[in-house]
């Protein structure tokens, strides 16, 4: 990682949970693998964006069940709003499914909301952001 989002993503982390010797919920540790997957895949400003984007896919599948309503699932809309299904570059596959996996981790954690996590990790990118990190290979990633 060329720009230590792992650890901006753990201080981050802290805001919200306290430090690991609080009780970070179990998801915590798990996910941020995921997460420096797809910096490391699309770049910091890529990433970030592509957080963004699960955010308004997570809001669009609770807002269904809230409403009780179908829809098509987190996978689905992750793709509409990544546009991903326009790329199918290998930085950016790896990004999909690093997402896909922080959200189906997540969501076996019951104690957690995965939006909690993404703010985390747009945070750290922000944090990020004037380290060099953005990957070659994402030039051509859409957001």
């Amino acid at each position: 990682m060329t720009n230590n989002f792992g650890l901006h993503f753990a201080q981050e982390l802290v805001k919200p949970y306290g430090f690991l010797d609080e009780g970070w919920p179990g998801s915590a540790e798990q996910v941020i693998p995921f997460f420096a997957i797809v910096v490391n895949a699309l770049g910091v400003d890529d990433a970030a964006r592509w957080f963004e984007a699960a955010r308004r896919a997570h809001q669009r599948v609770v807002t269904a069940e809230q409403n009780r309503t179908r829809h098509f699932g987190f996978d689905h809309y992750l793709d509409l709003e990544t546009r991903a299904y326009d790329e199918n570059a290998l930085p950016v596959v790896a990004a999909f499914e690093a997402i896909k996996s922080v959200y189906q981790v997540t969501r076996q954690d019951r104690g957690v909301d995965v939006d909690v996590y993404f703010d985390c990790a747009l945070r750290a990118c922000s944090r990020g952001s004037s380290h060099p990190g953005s990957s070659p290979a994402a030039a051509g990633a859409t957001a």
